[in-house]
């Protein structure tokens, strides 16, 4: 039995919900990281619903130390700081379309 989530697998059946995800507290850094990451769905006219993930074992089980994150597809691309709307553009891009 993994503590916590500590040490469970991911495996691809398991992500029931959204495939984005802002992982933190609900602290205004976090609820900047989601405005932010909606911002950039609209711009590249993309599904909008974002997950906002506050339980602390889940966080954990993605390897996030710090808060907020942002994952997309079970990658995490941002942790402990917020991404501006351009980068986070170029990093929805890259996640679901690389070359």
């Amino acid at each position: 039995m993994a503590l916590f989530g500590f040490g469970k697998k991911k495996k691809p059946g398991d992500e029931q919900s959204s495939a984005i995800k802002i992982l933190g507290s609900g602290c205004a850094a976090c609820n900047a990281l989601e405005a932010n990451t909606v911002k950039a769905l609209t711009l590249l006219g993309q599904e909008t619903a974002v997950e906002h993930v506050t339980d602390f074992s889940k966080i954990a089980a993605y390897g996030v130390m710090t808060t907020p994150a942002l994952v997309v597809d079970g990658k995490v691309l941002v942790s402990g700081r917020i991404a501006e709307v351009d980068q986070i553009v170029a990093l929805l891009k890259e996640a679901r379309n690389p070359s």
